[in-house]
């Protein structure tokens, strides 16, 4: 075996070594090797090609020159708007935070249950979610594996015809060559944290991931109880529809048969005729919002809904859902998972400057690889045949334009561009908490006094009809009466829906279900 060595800008390369019995112009015959000269020496190296690598990489990677991390403060209050001090200081005994609550807990109807639980299978959005979990956890392991050396096991063969300017002897000659050998290519010293500091960032990556994922099943979840209650509220306004136009029907009737037996005037009777029609075009209008309904509902769920699955009328839905307790401003930035996702980002951005930072110092990658080589097959594994190199590299940035100093300067205003949308996150989800607790005072008055309303235009019905039966007044405050108990009562479903619904977006805004 020859060793044949060579420069490339005064400095010497890796030495090549070529099987014994190969020799050239730098070095012919068995006279040049070293194999069966010094075989201790050949076995220390070929010691040192192995272990050295796998030594210096439980070394490598303790420096990290990212910036400390530290968790930003939270740019909001430290109790909701309009709270008492004494109430937000601790949560009741009795209850505990709603991140610690699982929506089969919160959602107390069995047909809402069945429903969500059947959207959690099959909905594509979060299918999707739960996919880019898969792809951010193996795209974390391609760099973790980055943090130890690649061995490769490889065997070849080359048939070459070498002329007689090449042969070193004068004659042309055939040359076969074998091998087969293992090695560790291209592995890099992280010495200055670089590729540690991609692998943290994957983690956060993944991390985020995690919470996005979380993030898209509360939303899921409140989506399907959301749909529900607007299909149940929808069905009641058809009831309520087709009950007002079987009454107005009746008091047509009565009219008509009044009116052919010369009680009731013309005027009296169209209008007894419009109250019908008007009942006709509502329920038209909430047949189709019915059906828009079930349909956006099959959509969300991603599966068709079954009929036993469909929601009651709202009156019968009120009980289907628990009440909440708001809890300490800190529960919700601790315990949302898009604030978390926030974070988690904030954190990978924050670990990428440190691989900008790396990339300002030297790069030592390593080469190593020991094996057989030989002319013939039969004799891939004599004594004689054995081939090891080790080629350490180190590769200094010296000018590039400043493309380097660049990247550090992109990297440390991403940190910055992160840091200013995890802030705005948590003020985000402030206001939303804070607008839902508003909102539930508010419709808890509303719907109280549209109930109290109800009851009034009920007996005022009740007097008008008197009266234009004793001839006292005519059709029209029958009517206006009539009318007026109709717009109450749709309006008694719209605040009855918005006090479920309002539930249901707080169970969304403080982190239901996200532990």
């Amino acid at each position: 075996m020859t060793i044949q060595k060579s420069t490339f800008l005064g400095i010497p390369s890796s030495p090549t070594l070529l099987p014994e019995g190969e020799g050239s112009k730098f070095g012919e015959g068995q006279g040049e090797g070293i194999i069966n000269n010094r075989p201790a020496d050949v076995f220390r190296m070929k010691r040192l090609a192995l272990c050295l690598p796998l030594g210096i990489c439980l070394l490598a990677g303790c420096a990290s020159m990212a910036p400390k991390y530290s968790q930003p403060a939270a740019p909001v209050a430290e109790s909701w708007p309009g709270a008492p001090v004494d109430q937000t200081a601790t949560t009741p005994p009795a209850e505990k935070p709603l991140a610690q609550v699982a929506w089969q807990e919160f959602f107390v109807d069995g047909q809402l249950r069945k429903l969500i639980s059947l959207a959690l299978e099959n909905n594509r959005d979060l299918r999707v979610a739960t996919l880019n979990i898969e792809r951010s956890r193996a795209l974390y392991q391609i760099r973790g594996a980055d943090l130890w050396p690649k061995v490769d096991g490889s065997a070849g063969a080359n048939w070459q015809r070498l002329p007689e300017d090449f042969s070193g002897t004068g004659q042309a000659k055939n040359v076969d060559q074998y091998t087969v050998g293992l090695g560790v290519s291209a592995y890099e010293l992280d010495l200055f944290g670089r590729v540690r500091s991609l692998k943290e960032q994957a983690l956060a990556q993944y991390l985020a991931t995690e919470q996005a994922q979380r993030s898209v099943q509360i939303s899921l979840v409140a989506q399907v109880a959301g749909g529900y209650l607007a299909l149940a509220s929808d069905r009641e306004r058809l009831q309520l529809a087709q009950e007002t136009l079987a009454s107005q029907e009746a008091s047509y009737r009565i009219t008509k048969s009044r009116f052919e037996a010369g009680v009731a005037n013309a005027l009296t009777l169209s209008q007894a005729q419009t109250s019908v029609e008007a009942a006709r075009v509502d329920i038209v209008r909430y047949t189709a919002l019915v059906a828009q309904d079930e349909n956006g509902l099959s959509l969300v769920v991603g599966s068709p809904v079954p009929a036993e699955l469909l929601p009651p009328l709202l009156a019968d839905t009120l009980t289907a859902i628990e009440e909440v307790t708001p809890g300490l401003p800190s529960e919700v930035l601790l315990k949302r998972p898009d604030i978390r996702q926030a974070e988690n980002l904030l954190q990978g951005v924050n670990a990428n400057i440190g691989a900008a930072r790396a990339a300002f110092f030297p790069r030592i990658t390593l080469v190593s690889s020991v094996g057989f080589g030989s002319s013939e097959l039969s004799g891939l594994f004599s004594s004689g045949a054995l081939a090891w190199s080790f080629a350490p590299r180190i590769t200094l940035p010296i000018f590039d334009g400043g493309s380097t100093a660049a990247n550090l300067k992109v990297a440390e205003v991403d940190r910055d561009i992160a840091l200013a949308q995890y802030e705005k996150a948590i003020q985000i989800a402030f206001r939303e908490v804070a607008d839902g607790l508003a909102q539930r005072s508010a419709i808890t008055n509303q719907m109280t006094a549209q109930q109290a309303l109800v009851a009034a235009t009920s007996e005022s019905l009740r007097l008008s009809q008197a009266r234009f039966d004793q001839g006292v007044d005519s059709y029209l405050g029958v009517l206006d009466s009539q009318r007026s108990l109709y717009t109450a009562q749709q309006n008694l479903i719209t605040y009855r829906l918005a006090r479920l619904t309002n539930l249901v977006t707080l169970y969304k805004v403080l982190g239901g279900g996200s532990l």
